[in-house]
């Protein structure tokens, strides 16, 4: 099989970390020059020099913290904003004169880039939090704070929440766009896949349900059964869920072979539609979203196993021409796969007294696996109308 194409995931928000370390650098300038050719008004101007170069020497010192995602940690993000808190309030210390005549504050608008950091990392929740705390600050160091001073509280406030919610509608949008692109490929590849399988096993699975069909006796029945896994490998192919892990080609051989591959599986979330798409055949039609539905692997895996142990029951109970139909429902917060089938139904009271003479499918091979995974299986039958089975797997105990 060729290898699957890889999709290369941009990054919206890199040029805003970029943007970032670059106004950091600018405004720790402007800061320092805006002091050197204003140092006589200051009445203690050792205040002043004392934190411009603290302010100076942690802002070179933490351009990597700036340099993406990543590296700006919560920690770091606590630092930069108490640095930039403790400038706006030693200005009055340094210049008692600032109050009076409304003069910029020690870090001047180095303030602003704290505040721009936690709307890049947090979104404008982050945004909002650390610029109320900037105007807060602000508020005590004017004392008696003028129209001037809302004005710059006020614009620092909306301006970082813009641009936080800005960041937050780009991660979206970028992972929207991870997301076509990695359908494409797959879409890409389920094409290549169906064109080799319609020009090798399909049209061998053909022929022989032909010539089995026209020779009769045992070779009938070979060319019928050839006819079945014919229509059950284009739903495969159609569908795009043709095997190609290792969960899925082990579940395809057995259901406990299934779960023990998935248990080895490591920690990666599996696509339970990949686990269940061998049990598709020409009386089993399997319903998804189009998109994968992803567990850890030990609950797909279970999840799985307790669908093979319904679909089981309708072939033992509903007899070999009923027809089964598997929905798999993706919510955010538990997956649900609905088993029905036309069968003929349970009789009431058919479920205790299997229970009690023993048999213990249903209790143990479905319910059973639902309750460790902490999800639930209900089971509704109506005589003469079928039985429907639905398996629900809370996402967050399936972790756990």
């Amino acid at each position: 099989m060729a290898k699957r194409e890889r999709v290369v995931r941009m990054s919206v928000e890199q040029p805003l970390w970029r943007a970032l370390a670059g106004y950091r650098v600018l405004t720790m300038i402007y800061a320092v020059l805006l002091f050197l050719f204003t140092s006589d008004k200051f009445e203690r101007p050792w205040v002043a020099v004392a934190f411009l170069t603290v302010m100076s020497v942690w802002t070179l010192a933490t351009l990597p913290k700036v340099a993406g995602a990543a590296r700006c940690t919560r920690g770091f993000l606590v630092a930069d904003l108490a640095v930039a808190l403790t400038g706006i309030l030693l200005t009055p210390l340094a210049d008692a004169q600032a109050q009076s005549i409304d003069g910029p504050t020690l870090p001047t608008i180095w303030a602003a880039g704290s505040v721009l950091a936690y709307a890049i990392k947090g979104g404008w929740r982050w945004a909002a939090f650390a610029s109320s705390l900037v105007a807060v600050a602000n508020t005590i160091e004017r004392g008696e704070p003028n129209r001037d001073t809302f004005h710059n509280v006020l614009l620092v406030w909306i301006a970082s929440i813009a641009i936080g919610y800005v960041v937050e509608v780009a991660r979206a949008s970028e992972r929207t766009l991870a997301r076509a692109l990695e359908i494409e490929a797959t879409t890409r590849e389920r094409e290549r896949l169906a064109r080799d399988i319609h020009d090798s096993v399909l049209q061998v699975l053909a022929m022989v349900q032909r010539r089995g069909t026209a020779l009769g006796g045992e070779a009938a029945e070979l060319g019928r059964m050839a006819g079945e896994q014919e229509v059950a490998l284009r739903t495969l192919v159609s569908s795009g869920l043709v095997p190609t892990d290792s969960y899925g080609s082990s579940y395809a051989s057995g259901s406990e072979s299934g779960r023990g591959s998935a248990d080895e599986g490591g920690g990666e979330d599996c696509d339970v539609r990949t686990l269940l798409a061998p049990q598709v055949g020409s009386r089993v039609t399997l319903s998804d979203p189009g998109a994968p539905v992803l567990l850890p692997p030990r609950a797909a895996a279970e999840l799985a196993a307790a669908v093979g142990a319904a679909l089981d029951n309708v072939r033992r109970h509903a007899g070999e021409d009923a027809r089964a139909w598997m929905l798999v429902e993706d919510w955010p917060h538990e997956v649900i796969v609905t088993v029905r089938d036309d069968g003929p139904g349970i009789p009431e009271g058919r479920l205790a007294q299997a229970e009690g003479e023993g048999r213990l499918g249903v209790a143990l091979s479905i319910r059973g696996r639902l309750r460790e995974l902490g999800g639930s299986a209900e089971l509704i039958s109506v005589p003469g109308q079928g039985t429907e089975v639905e398996l629900k797997v809370p996402r967050g105990k399936a972790r756990r």
